[in-house]
């Protein structure tokens, strides 16, 4: 039986991230607010919660997770060859609507999925995700719909996909922007979008000029 928490309620926030929190230890799946749409989260390390994650979205292993994390020095214990012109982009876009895909450390034992070497990974810029993310560590987050349904910009559009598969629904409202972010590749020696989303191409070669908008 899923539990939902009201978060624009102080007493009910709190009991909601504690019960998150502890679901997520448990390797159950939560829904949770963020800047851009809601998210279904497990926890990153735990093989057995991203694949109850990706079949509960009805997901293959072949469109593997992204990870959410509450900071960017989260990313010195997740990714490598992670270049100049990455920080810079984390430094401008970070917390916000921007994911990048960096090589992830060899020695990471975590299966998010056919990665090939790489993770997806994100700092949101919403207060009860940050919150759930320093008290738990970085999670593999997904949009919270079923694959090809529409993205949930509400907990109920996300419950009434996701329904009792999910342990604790954390309620934020509505979320602000309801776009998916932008997706840059950062793998390369230029970095390269591989979706557009939040944040515009302008915006990030404001910051760095030879991003590629990608095919």
């Amino acid at each position: 039986m899923s539990r939902r928490y009201d978060c624009s309620d102080a007493g009910d926030r709190a009991s909601g991230l504690r019960e998150a929190a502890s679901a997520i230890r448990r390797g159950e799946l939560v829904v949770l607010p963020t800047d851009t749409l809601y998210g279904v989260g497990a926890d990153a390390f735990s093989p057995e919660a991203v694949a109850a994650l990706l079949d509960a979205k009805g997901r293959g292993r072949n469109m593997p997770s992204p990870v959410l994390v509450g900071s960017p020095t989260t990313l010195h214990g997740l990714v490598t060859d992670f270049s100049e012109q990455a920080w810079e982009l984390v430094d401008a876009f970070w917390p916000g609507g921007l994911t990048l895909v960096a090589k992830h450390q060899p020695s990471l034992r975590w299966d998010l999925g056919e990665t090939r070497g790489t993770v997806a990974v994100r700092m949101p810029l919403h207060p009860v995700a940050l919150e759930l993310l320093n008290t738990t560590g970085p999670l593999a987050v997904s949009s919270a719909n079923k694959t090809g349904g529409p993205s949930p910009a509400t907990c109920d559009e996300a419950e009434g996909q996701l329904g009792d598969a999910i342990a604790v629904y954390l309620d934020g409202g509505t979320a602000d922007h309801a776009t998916a972010s932008t997706i840059v590749d950062v793998t390369g020696k230029v970095p390269v979008v591989l979706r557009a989303g939040a944040v515009t191409v302008e915006q990030l070669r404001e910051v760095v000029p030879d991003v590629e908008a990608g095919s």
